[in-house]
């Protein structure tokens, strides 16, 4: 599998090579801050099958130990990483070239969600991550 995706500009690109673990929709206040959108879509990948392959991301840490990745060009958001946890990263959906093929699974940090906002789906909703359940 290859997954080819990147920022708005094109100054930025990456590659996947393995099939997404999960992915799902955060409405989390640093997520929606760092956006400007009221949710972000995310894919969680392997950080051994994700290559930058073209530019260089700047990084941005968002919250203590959270590391998150922008094209210093078109400010566009690609990368979430968490410093204690190496085992993944996140990916924003909406990067990828193709990303119909990867729905979200649930919605996250519904406890910081703006009361305005609904979403008409069926999927699981967790207060805070899915790890620590309903």
């Amino acid at each position: 599998m290859k997954l080819e995706g990147g920022c708005h500009c094109g100054a930025v690109r990456y590659a996947i090579s393995a099939k997404p673990m999960q992915s799902m929709i955060c409405h989390c206040r640093t997520c929606r801050r760092v956006s400007g959108g009221l949710v972000v879509a995310w894919i969680t990948v392997d950080p051994a099958a994700f290559a930058i392959t073209r530019g260089e991301p700047k990084p941005y840490s968002s919250s203590p130990g959270v590391a998150r990745s922008f094209c210093c060009d078109c400010g566009a958001q690609l990368t979430y990483a968490r410093e204690d946890d190496a085992s993944y990263i996140d990916i924003t959906t909406t990067t990828l070239d193709d990303p119909d093929p990867f729905p979200p699974s649930h919605h996250s940090w519904l406890s910081h969600d703006i009361a305005w906002v609904k979403f008409g789906d069926d999927l699981p909703k967790y207060r805070k991550s899915r790890a620590d359940g309903v």
